[in-house]
């Protein structure tokens, strides 16, 4: 990985990428491919039913996965349990604009993300710059500039990561120096924090972060994922705050179909999936409905904490066994589009650990004929992130006061085919599960952005485990043969 200095500059990058865009209609980016998609009653004698390879989820990880193996002249069936493709990315719209109910923020940057722009030529769009910062301090919040702001944040984040350059010395390879690594796994970010011995000022200006990215609690948190990221995005601040500002121009669903038109596999939507059976010879997925289809090989491309819905038979190794059962995304997750009136501007929030800020974290995004659009994630289960009346009082609990129009919210942990939002690992998961949960099973490979080797809980880590997934089963495949 590049350091900071040396990565590209993005207002580069987007003026190269902006002069080859795609040009592709709101509605294109919104839809499923229609001509691909098909529901299980819709399956005929005359559609192809044998395939090399079946593909169990339509998120980036299985639609990368799908469109190498198709690449490779394997016959492909994609069996996602949605009526739409995506996964843990959906775009969608609201208040006239087009939004991400799912993943959102991409860095050209980033290996695999990037090369799939620059494939399909794709254009990043960068979010509304921030003109001030609202931070928590001992006597409520505060006003900053983004300067100001994000350099005290920063200020604490090079102390918290001091060393990363050594223990993540090959980020791509998260378990390089493992020899460093085992003390430090088995941190959690509240662990870290305390050794910081930070003063109650400084604790009021990360907590907020390190606890939303855990999932609600510093102490779920592993110290090691934070890292992990830091060290991906150049060991600096600069680098980590590129990765929060630029988003897919005309919306992740323009890259997914783009793939999908590119590799044109079989898709069949509304397939939930029951049990899948490696018998040695084959492998029978079984949907839900109870239609089983049968394959040389398949692909397992849900989320991770998915896999136990499924029934395996045999059962999966231990250390797929406990990733599933522990989880890697976080199960509370909730993310919400805010639709407010004119008159607040465009500020970032940022609130503290525990149930005083409901919302701990805000940013602007795009202005409207009638206001702005915020967005907004939320850990707290005692939130109903559909009512007005408490999103207004969270977000005022920021030191802001929004006078809302609308809302456009999912809760990520009550999805039955996600069961968490954005990947953070636990303490100890990096050092006892890997390199385990990327290796195939007997005829089974798996893809996840919760699984990836480098950006984990990015769209770039799921391409990069549909892309190995995908190289593991050909080469399974051509051994076979």
């Amino acid at each position: 990985m590049q350091s900071s200095s040396n990565r590209p500059t993005r207002r580069t990058l987007l003026k190269a990428a902006g002069a080859t865009a795609l040009t592709v209609p709101v509605a294109a980016a919104l839809a499923s491919p229609a001509a691909a998609a098909t529901t299980p009653a819709s399956v005929g004698a005359a559609e192809e039913t044998s395939y090399d390879v079946i593909v169990i989820g339509a998120g980036f990880a299985g639609i990368t996965a799908a469109r190498e193996l198709r690449a490779k002249g394997k016959r492909v069936l994609v069996l996602e349990a949605r009526d739409r493709i995506g996964g843990r990315t959906w775009t969608g719209s609201f208040a006239g604009h087009l939004v991400e109910r799912g993943g959102t923020w991409v860095e050209s940057t980033q290996p695999h993300l990037g090369a799939e722009l620059t494939r399909y030529s794709l254009a990043l769009e960068e979010d509304l710059p921030i003109d001030r910062v609202m931070l928590p301090t001992p006597t409520g919040p505060k006003a900053f500039t983004p300067e100001d702001g994000f350099g005290r944040i920063g200020t604490i984040m090079d102390r918290m990561f001091d060393g990363s350059r050594q223990y993540f010395e090959k980020p791509f390879e998260p378990l390089y120096r493992a020899d460093l690594l085992q003390s430090l796994d088995k941190l959690s970010l509240r662990d870290r924090l305390t050794q910081l011995a930070l003063t109650p000022e400084e604790e009021l200006l990360i907590n907020g972060q390190t606890a939303i990215y855990s999932g609600g609690a510093s102490t779920d948190g592993g110290f090691t994922m934070f890292a992990h990221w830091w060290a991906l995005a150049g060991h600096t601040n600069d680098g980590w705050g590129e990765t929060q500002k630029y988003r897919i121009a005309k919306g992740t669903g323009a890259l997914l179909n783009a793939m999908i038109a590119d590799a044109k596999p079989k898709i069949m939507l509304n397939s939930p999936v029951a049990s899948v059976a490696d018998t040695g010879s084959k492998v029978h997925v079984t949907l839900k409905t109870g239609a089983t289809f049968s394959a040389p090989k398949a692909v397992i491309a849900v989320p991770v904490n998915v896999w136990p819905t499924i029934k395996f038979t045999p059962t999966l190794p231990p250390a797929l066994t406990t990733a599933g059962s522990q989880g890697i995304a976080v199960k509370r997750a909730v993310k919400l589009w805010i639709h407010a009136k004119k008159g607040a501007g465009r500020f970032y929030g940022q609130g503290v650990e525990g149930t005083s800020t409901p919302i701990p974290m805000l940013l602007p995004f795009k202005e409207t004929s009638q206001g702005m659009l915020y967005v907004a994630f939320s850990t707290d289960p005692t939130l109903d992130p559909n009512s007005i009346p408490q999103v207004k009082a969270a977000v005022k609990k920021l030191g802001v006061d929004l006078d809302i129009l609308g809302l456009y919210t999912h809760d990520w942990g009550k999805d039955p085919y996600a069961l968490g939002g954005w990947a953070f690992r636990k303490p100890k998961q990096l050092t006892t599960l890997y390199p385990d949960v990327t290796q195939p099973k007997g005829r089974l490979a798996f893809a996840s952005g919760d699984i990836a080797n480098g950006w984990s809980g990015y769209i770039d880590g799921a391409i990069e485990s549909g892309l190995r997934a995908a190289q593991q089963t050909v080469a399974a495949i051509q051994g076979l043969s």
